[in-house]
C-alpha cells in the first residue's frame, strides 16, 4: 500500500486507510484527512471506542462499526471511495489480505492509499512513558510502594552509568542508559504526584526546567549579548545568583558528591567569584589531594574524571596481570600432568 493523494476514483475504486497517532489530541487533523473522511462514500472503523469517532461525528462525518475481510472491501470499494480509520494497533490482517490479492494478479485491485491523519511531534514518545508510568506505579506490587528516598540510591547509579557509557563512547549502551536516567525522573514525578500536602507532577517539573533555561538564556531568548562560551558562563552565573539570592558562593554545592569533584566544585565558584582564598594545609593526605583538585580546576581539568580514566587503565592492568597468572597456572597445571603421566608410564613399563 502506497502513501499518495489520489483525487480521482477508477472503476476498481479506492481504498484509503487512515491512521492516526494517540500522541495527539484527538480531532486534530490533516485538512488532506478532513477532507477524505468528508468526501468518502464510506467510512469504516472496528473499533467502536475509537478516539477519533466522537469528533468525526461532530463533523458530519457518518462511521459505520465494521470493517470487511480484504476481498469484501474491495468489493465494496468498486467505482467509490472507501475510508478505514485504523485502529491503535493497526489493520494487519487487512493490509495482508489486500497485499496477497493484489500480489496474486488475478483480482483488478482498486487504488490503495496510506494516509497519516496526525503525526507525532518530537519528544510525543515521552507520553508513552509517562503512561506506561503510571500504569507500573498503579499495578506492579514492587513500584506501588517506592518513595523518593527508596529510589534515591538508583538515581547516583545510574548518573555514574551514563558517565561510563559516555567515557566508554558506546552509543547503544549511551542510548539505554539515558533512558535509565529518563526513568529516575519520570518516577519521582509519578510518586509527587500522591503527596498530599505538596503534590506536584512531570509537567510541573518539566515547565520548571523550561522557565529556567528561558530566564538564564537572554542572549537566546531576550535582548542580552554574548558571543562567546565564557560571556554565555558570565551570564549564567549572574542570572542564577538573581534566582538564588545566595549568601555564599559555596550556597548549592552539594556536599555529598565524591571529593575530587567537590574541592573542583569549591575552586570553581571561588576562582568565578575572583576571590584570594588561601588553601588549608595539614598533614592529612586529604589536603594534599584538595590542592591537586584544586590545581586541576585551574588548568582546566576534571580531577574526578581523569582519576577514573587512571582508575580504568588500572583496572585493564589487573585484568592483563589476572590473565598472565592464570595462563601461567595453567601452564603449570598443564606440565604437572605430563609429568605425572610420564612418571606413571614408567612405572607400568618396569611392571611389565
Amino acid at each position: 500500500m502506497s502513501e499518495n493523494n489520489v483525487t480521482g476514483t477508477g472503476s476498481a475504486g479506492r481504498i484509503v486507510l487512515v491512521t492516526t497517532s494517540h500522541r495527539v489530541a484527538p480531532g486534530l487533523l490533516s485538512w488532506t484527512a478532513w477532507h477524505t473522511l468528508r468526501s468518502a462514500d464510506r467510512v469504516l472503523c472496528a473499533d467502536p471506542d475509537h478516539p477519533q469517532l466522537p469528533y468525526l461525528r461532530e463533523a458530519g462525518v457518518e462511521v459505520e462499526i465494521a470493517v470487511p475481510d480484504a476481498r469484501e472491501l474491495v468489493g465494496e470499494a468498486a467505482g467509490r471511495t472507501v475510508v478505514v480509520l485504523a485502529q491503535g494497533e493497526g489493520e494487519s490482517p487487512l493490509t495482508d489480505g489486500l497485499a496477497r490479492l493484489a500480489g496474486s494478479g488475478r483480482t483488478t485491485m482498486p487504488d490503495l492509499e496510506l494516509l497519516p491523519a496526525s503525526y507525532d511531534l518530537p519528544g510525543a514518545r515521552l507520553l508513552d512513558l509517562v503512561q506506561v508510568m503510571d500504569r507500573i506505579r498503579l499495578d506492579c506490587p514492587w513500584s506501588s510502594l517506592r518513595t523518593h528516598r527508596d529510589l534515591a540510591k538508583y538515581g547516583i547509579e545510574e548518573a555514574y552509568e551514563l558517565v561510563e557509557a559516555i567515557e566508554d563512547g558506546d552509543r547503544d549502551e549511551l542510548r539505554e542508559e539515558l533512558g535509565d536516567v529518563l526513568l529516575q525522573v519520570v518516577f519521582h514525578a509519578r510518586i509527587a504526584e500522591e503527596d498530599e500536602s505538596a503534590p506536584f507532577s512531570v509537567d510541573d517539573v518539566a515547565a520548571g526546567i523550561v522557565a529556567k533555561l528561558i530566564h538564564r538564556h537572554p542572549h537566546v531568548f531576550g535582548d542580552a549579548t554574548a558571543t562567546t562560551p565564557e560571556d554565555v558562563r558570565e551570564l549564567w552565573l549572574r542570572t542564577k545568583a538573581q534566582e538564588k539570592r545566595r549568601d555564599s558562593v559555596t550556597d548549592g554545592v552539594p556536599l555529598g558528591q565524591p571529593g575530587l569533584a567537590l574541592a573542583a566544585k569549591l575552586a570553581s565558584r571561588v576562582r568565578s567569584r575572583g576571590l584570594d582564598v588561601p588553601l588549608p594545609t595539614g598533614d592529612d593526605l586529604g589536603y594534599a589531594l584538595l590542592a591537586m583538585a584544586v590545581r586541576a580546576e585551574a588548568e582546566g581539568t576534571d580531577p574526578e574524571a581523569a582519576l577514573r580514566a587512571a582508575a580504568r587503565a588500572y583496572r585493564d592492568a589487573i585484568r592483563v596481570a589476572e590473565h598472565t597468572e592464570q595462563s601461567r597456572s595453567t601452564e603449570q597445571s598443564r606440565s604437572t600432568e605430563q609429568a605425572e603421566h610420564a612418571e606413571q608410564g614408567r612405572g607400568a613399563g618396569a611392571d611389565g
